[in-house]
């Protein structure tokens, strides 16, 4: 049973999250009327910036065609491949370095290099060596997703306390034992704060590889509009990713909330 302060603060908090809520749910309506008053009175370029009621019927026409779940879905599938990809290799990468001091140092310039190249100049090299399709989009978000995730989980195995590592191996603890019981749980907060930022950049890889080879997804949906000038089918595509982008960050926030319940 909870007393009757902690029933106040939960109903305190509660109020205050359904403000904020209803407060964001209420700017964003906001938004949409004035952009569709700036439509409607062509105090805007109705061709270029679209309106909320044309990018309405854009998705009912993608919905009637069959396309719309289609192209949502692959690229939600190549997302969820690259995030689990991305985020296994980033922290098997940073443990090997964790592990092997001298590699992470010699290691450590070459990830500055490789987190600092435009991938997106990579693309045409991509295509030649793994081929024009899902494979060289996968691989395209992975170069941006593993380099993230790599640096970020090594350095948090690196913060950890030392007085804590020195403390184990006085009881003769072994180094796998000091990984598995003091750094891993110990670094779990911040891997799950690896896991929000590597959601959105898989997700960024895999855009910029449909738009460069894909003949489906969210990607190609916004280069194909931008390509025919159908600036309705650009900003419902970008509006569709937006939409996507939330939901997918929406379940890794629920992943840490069960996660850090059950640690």
């Amino acid at each position: 049973m909870y007393s009757l302060e902690h029933k106040k603060y939960l109903q305190k908090a509660k109020k205050k999250n359904f403000l904020i809520k209803l407060t964001q749910i209420f700017i964003l309506i906001i938004f949409l009327i004035i952009w569709q008053l700036l439509s409607d009175y062509k105090i805007i370029n109705p061709f270029v910036f679209s309106s909320p009621t044309k990018v309405f019927e854009t998705i009912i026409s993608l919905h009637n065609s069959g396309d719309l779940y289609n192209h949502i879905l692959i690229t939600v599938w190549e997302t969820f491949i690259s995030f689990i990809l991305g985020t296994l290799l980033g922290i098997i990468i940073a443990s090997i370095m964790w592990w092997n001091k001298f590699l992470a140092k010699v290691i450590d310039p070459y990830l500055t290099i490789l987190n600092s190249l435009p991938k997106v100049a990579l693309g045409p090299i991509l295509i030649i060596w793994v081929g024009a399709g899902m494979q060289s989009i996968i691989v395209m978000a992975l170069l941006i997703s593993t380099i993230i995730t790599i640096i970020n989980v090594y350095q948090g195995f690196t913060n950890i306390d030392p007085i804590k590592i020195k403390l184990m191996k006085t009881f003769k603890a072994t180094k796998s034992q000091i990984y598995f019981k003091l750094i891993l749980p110990g670094t779990l907060s911040n891997i799950i704060s690896c896991f929000k930022v590597n959601i959105s950049m898989s997700l960024i890889g895999v855009i910029m590889g449909e738009f460069l080879v894909s003949k489906e997804g969210i990607g190609y949906l916004i280069m194909y509009g931008s390509q025919v000038f159908n600036l309705d089918l650009v900003i419902t595509g970008t509006i569709i990713l937006c939409i996507v982008a939330v939901i997918m960050y929406g379940l890794v926030l629920y992943l840490e909330k069960k996660l850090i319940v059950n640690k």
